[in-house]
């Protein structure tokens, strides 16, 4: 099977295609500001530029009488950047009412929309059925409800886990919250996003069991790193994620002990990644073991429910490169801030999800 693109890889792929599309539309429809927007005398009222993630590990959650602080982890089931999300202008964080109390603690305190928060709920709450029947007409009614049916099945079968890719923690891990009460059930949710997100989480946290390099670090960085090393600008094109999130991704191979991040010879421009014998055994280890997941997953799970969901994303994905239909959805607006960029020459092997907003490739 190592012909093919591994199962991560894939669901990946059509998680991150499907984010920057909905992000796309987002940004298109919906009032904000971004770095360049602010210089072209935008409204600051309105909230700053985020991506899905935000929404389904916060914003989904805030009611018309908000939510309190230390119940939004557990709705959620993973941590959310509430300070940025006051910061940007989704959330303001008041006292309860109804709380005699003089001096609360701030999970009692209670998270209302801003108005530009409420007017982004209504723009989100639409645009992932939207996104998914744009995916239908594209790709095919069948082959997208077969991509849905196989990954809810799988997903149905995990503990309830957050419906994104969590923000990722020191090293890009997975890491997600302990509870002292039990978190609600979650409802069932067929939509393509989250049942992806679930099975990929479910896939990195099984990884991240094993591994002292995060999956995100592996797929997107040290997968790409040759026996004579490269040159350390090269990586975010190649990578398909953002600069940052490289730089961060770096740091901590780098204080591993995994890389040499270093000035190779002088007629060379910029620094060169190398690999230190501990890194090649990391490196060796992530190929080996996410193939191996994937084949332990039949025990549990399933040979033919693995093996559909897997034929599913293979119909859908077509090839790892711009020749791939997931591209066909990914051209930005012309005022869109990705249409400042070079045009991506593939996708993240995992989504970069960081605190900067939640963007799929670390932007």
């Amino acid at each position: 099977m190592r012909d093919r693109q591994p199962l991560s890889t894939l669901l990946s792929y059509a998680l991150v295609a499907f984010t920057i599309e909905f992000d796309n539309e987002f940004e298109h429809v919906m009032p904000h500001r971004t770095s360049q927007s602010l210089t072209a005398g935008a409204n600051r009222d309105h909230p700053w530029l985020v991506s899905m993630a935000m929404w389904l590990n916060c914003m989904q959650f805030v009611g018309p009488n908000g939510v309190k602080v230390g119940e939004l982890d557990r709705l959620a089931l993973t941590k959310t950047n509430l300070n940025g999300m006051k910061r940007w202008r989704y959330v303001d964080i008041v006292q309860d009412p109804t709380d005699a109390r003089v001096r609360r603690p701030l999970r009692d305190w209670v998270i209302v929309a801003t108005p530009g928060g409420a007017a982004a709920q209504q723009n989100w709450r639409s645009l992932g059925r939207e996104i998914e029947n744009r995916w239908r007409d594209r790709f095919g009614v069948a082959k997208v409800n077969r991509l849905v049916e196989a990954a809810f099945g799988i997903s149905s079968r995990l503990d309830p886990l957050p419906e994104c890719i969590p923000i990722l923690g020191y090293g890009m891990f997975c890491n997600l919250p302990t509870f002292r009460v039990a978190p609600p059930p979650m409802p069932e949710n067929r939509s393509l996003p989250v049942v992806l997100a679930r099975v990929l989480l479910a896939f990195a946290l099984e990884f991240e069991r094993h591994s002292d390099v995060s999956l995100a670090v592996c797929a997107n960085l040290l997968r790409l790193i040759p026996d004579d090393g490269m040159p350390s600008n090269r990586v975010p094109r190649l990578a398909g994620v953002s600069k940052e999130a490289i730089a961060m991704a770096l740091g901590f191979l780098q204080t591993r002990g995994h890389i040499v991040h270093e000035f190779s010879t002088p007629d060379i421009s910029g620094k060169v990644i190398r690999l230190t014998e501990s890194g090649k055994a990391a490196q060796i280890r992530y190929s080996d073991l996410i193939w191996q997941i994937e084949e332990d997953w039949r025990t549990p799970i399933g040979f033919a429910e693995t093996a559909d969901l897997r034929a599913a994303l293979e119909e859908i994905v077509v090839s790892a490169d711009t020749s791939s239909p997931l591209f066909l959805g990914l051209n930005p607006y012309a005022d869109g801030w990705r249409a400042k960029l070079r045009s991506p020459i593939g996708l993240p092997h995992f989504p970069m999800v960081l605190h900067r907003g939640g963007f799929p490739d670390g932007a």
